[in-house]
């Protein structure tokens, strides 16, 4: 079967857009094709700086010839419903529809449709231009004087050339003829843009690949990755080192080249004093290069960098290297102003007063500084959400709260979460923003704050995704906890909550990361109170004036009618307005109604993204749903009693126990559908049947230890404890009549199942288990 080649080949490619570029041609194309009525065996996209290219094989030659009737209306159908039969089978009038007999139907309309194959050239050069006219790029530019044209083509960068060949192996493939903007498809291609030139004519896949790597082009993105890596650890084993490893700017870096080679530059060791992950971040972001380190040390760097280059130079690289090297030290000494500057004193010291004595922070420190510069400078959090002073003060709050359930010192958690957000003014943040909390650790230590408060400043960020680790030091669990549940209760408050796919603020990321820091440390946390005082901590500070902000300023509050006597600053404005709008039982009663709302909701946000989470872990979701209730608010229970709740059903005892109560929950609903009376309580009095005083006896001894076992939260004792009910229940259901004619008993019976219903309920809702 013939296969098809396709290159499009530009100026550079930008190397984060390059693999999803490729992967979008062979999508459009592919559906395409298929839409067209064509198959393929394989379909294979390779991309470069300079080119896209789609390697399909076993395509089919020719789309088949399509037979299809159509059936209509009635023949004595009302015209409108006519008009529209004749647009969806594409027909101009009536006449040209065929009328067929139905004995039970009548006579009604049928178009028979035929649509003679096409030729699959044909179709992919009617495909193609549309394709690339419509190409999804993230930014895409026009050039040239057509570029003033409406219309003109756009495309990521300048388009040069189209390849498109079609054929079977056995015979000469031919150009798929087309054209756009004035670039007509052909067989030509072109090398490397400065080792080879020249054009190259190209038959089919395996020749281009071939013609390709002689005019120092390799096609293959990983090929070029398996390039730079090898000869990146090579070089730096030989002289003695061990390479820094990175994937991410592996990728980019294979897609910054056509022709890898790699050379090693150097740097000043002064340099080195500079933090290893500011070195790594200057080289990497600036420059693309590797670092290395001396071998067998796992933290110090050394002072070589590896580079990869697009070509194979004279001097042998030399000159490369070198002038990499200049920008590298310039880099590097622009880090080493900013590392030496956020370890000296702020300028503006006085200013900082009131807010170092706000947070107790020590202005002899460089960090407590920083802290009290970003009060100090009012940073906004969020507009509705108020200063970064403000939430930090938050955060402190909830984390004194947080530290004895996690049993560590408050005076500790304050601290940690007083300095948490402090590197944000530090100038190296400031250059990169991705070093936040990890240069907070760094300054903790030097100005030789506690190893647990300085490793709670970085770790409070994580986990930062699902394979992200989670912090295990006590104090880093609280400060994390406490960042996450402020955010969360504060963009709930300002009804900011994810919707569909949106999450502008990442609040399913900081409610997963609550669950992981909980779960997989084992830690219990009763989530209703703390997030009801984490509402009451945001709503009494903003309340009174988010309600009178749209009247923040002297003129819309004069307008409106109000006495704002005569504030220093705008900002009096808002506090003079509420006092005047509400009193404060009428705040009081507003929050109150508010936390009803928001809390209940936000709980359940959690078990979504709990639900989620186990079933990751392959947990089964009617276990899940059997276990969590709307009140369910301490998600280790929930984890601990779907793992013993599955155990148990994994056991024979659990399988009948699951049928019986489950039998049991089905005559309870069928009964009170029907409003059949059950008594509010069993009465021993009215037990006819030994099995039934078996049942009692069994019930009244599993729910009593079953109980005892959840208040210990010992789960797979009260699953034990439930296990006895197993054989009274398959005995009462075998000799038990529920149903009986005397009401009373009847009724008395039906209590008796209450009862089973009520001591399972206490470990899960038996009826929403599968099975």
């Amino acid at each position: 079967m013939p296969d098809l080649l396709l290159e499009l080949r530009s100026e550079e490619i930008p190397a984060r857009m390059q693999r999803k570029a490729a992967g979008d041609l062979r999508k459009m194309l592919t559906d395409g094709l298929v839409e067209a009525g064509l198959t393929y065996e394989a379909a294979r996209e390779y991309w470069t700086p300079r080119r896209l290219t789609l390697d399909i094989r076993g395509l089919n030659a020719r789309s088949k010839d399509i037979h299809e009737d159509i059936k209509g209306p009635s023949t004595s159908a009302p015209e409108q419903a006519v008009q529209g039969f004749l647009r969806k089978a594409g027909l101009s009038s009536i006449a040209e529809a065929h009328v067929h007999s139905d004995p039970k139907k009548g006579d009604f309309y049928v178009a028979h449709i035929s649509k003679p194959g096409r030729a699959a050239e044909e179709i992919i050069a009617g495909l193609m231009p549309d394709i690339i006219r419509n190409f999804p790029w993230p930014k895409s530019m026009r050039w040239g004087p057509a570029s003033a044209k409406p219309g003109a083509l756009r495309w990521v960068r300048p388009l040069q050339s189209i390849l498109c060949t079609f054929g079977p192996e056995t015979e000469e493939p031919v150009v798929v003829d087309f054209e756009i903007d004035g670039i007509r498809s052909g067989n030509i291609t072109y090398g490397h843009r400065f080792l080879a030139p020249g054009e190259i004519t190209v038959r089919r896949f395996d020749d281009y690949v071939s013609k390709l790597e002689a005019a120092k082009v390799v096609l293959d993105a990983d090929r070029r990755k398996e390039i730079i890596l090898a000869d990146a650890r090579n070089l730096a084993f030989a002289n003695g080192l061990d390479l820094v490893e990175d994937e991410g700017l592996l990728e980019e870096v294979s897609g910054l080249v056509e022709w890898p080679v790699v050379l090693m530059g150097e740097f000043e060791e002064a340099f080195l004093a500079i933090p290893a992950e500011v070195i790594r971040l200057t080289i990497r972001a600036n420059q693309k290069c590797f670092v290395t380190r001396s071998q067998g040390e796992s933290e110090a760097l050394s002072n070589r960098f590896i580079l990869t280059a697009n070509i194979e130079a004279k001097d042998g690289g030399k000159e490369i290297a070198h002038g990499n090297g200049k920008v590298v030290r310039a880099r590097l000494s622009d880090a080493l102003y900013f590392w030496t500057t956020d370890q000296g004193d702020l300028p503006d010291l006085v200013e900082l007063e009131a807010s170092a004595k706000k947070f107790g922070l020590d202005l002899k420190k460089p960090l407590d500084q920083r802290m009290a510069r970003l009060d100090h400078l009012n940073v906004t959090f969020h507009a509705k959400l108020g200063t970064q002073g403000e939430r930090v003060e938050r955060i402190a709050r909830l984390a004194e709260e947080l530290a004895p359930i996690v049993g560590v010192d408050p005076a500790l958690a304050r601290r940690a979460a007083v300095l948490a957000k402090a590197d944000l003014t530090t100038e190296v943040v400031g250059e990169f923003p991705e070093l936040q909390g990890a240069m907070g650790r760094k300054y903790a230590l030097l100005q030789g704050d506690h190893k647990s408060v300085a490793r709670a400043i970085e770790e409070h960020y994580k986990p930062q995704g699902p394979s992200d680790r989670v912090p295990n030091d006590p104090i880093s669990i609280a400060i994390a906890l406490a960042d996450k549940l402020d955010m969360l209760v504060g963009f709930w408050s300002i009804d900011e909550k994810p919707t569909g796919s949106k999450d502008p603020y990442a609040l399913r990321r900081a409610a997963l990361g609550v669950i992981r820091v909980l779960i997989e440390n084992g830690s219990s946390l009763r989530l209703t109170k703390i997030l009801q005082e984490q509402w009451m901590n945001w709503s009494h500070t903003r309340s009174a004036a988010e309600f009178a902000r749209p009247l923040e300023t002297i003129a819309s509050a004069k307008k409106a009618g109000f006495d704002v006597g005569d504030p220093q600053d705008e900002k009096s404005v808002i506090t003079t307005i509420a006092a005047q709008m509400f009193d404060k039982n009428s705040i009081e009663q507003d929050l109150d109604l508010h936390m009803g709302v928001i809390v209940p909701d936000l709980l359940s946000f959690f078990h979504d993204r709990l639900k989620v989470y186990l079933r990751d872990q392959g947990a089964r979701h009617d276990l899940i749903d059997a276990v969590i209730t709307p009140r369910s608010d301490d998600l280790l229970q929930i984890v601990r009693r779907v793992e013993a709740l599955g155990s148990f059903l994994d056991t024979e005892d659990g399988k009948n126990l699951l049928a019986g109560t489950k039998r049991a929950a089905n005559i309870l609903a069928a009964e009170e559908k029907k409003k059949t009376a059950v008594a509010e309580t069993v009465a021993p009095a009215l037990f006819r049947q030994d099995a039934e005083k078996s049942l009692f006896a069994a019930v009244n001894q599993a729910e009593k230890q079953a109980g005892e076992a959840i208040q210990n939260e010992d789960f797979s004792a009260a699953m034990l404890a439930l296990s006895v009910l197993r054989e009274p229940v398959d005995s009462f259901f075998e000799h038990v009549l529920v149903n009986d004619e005397d009401l009373s008993v009847r009724a008395n019976r039906l209590a008796l199942l209450t009862r089973i219903r009520t001591a399972t309920g206490q470990v899960a809702d038996f009826s929403k288990i599968a099975g």
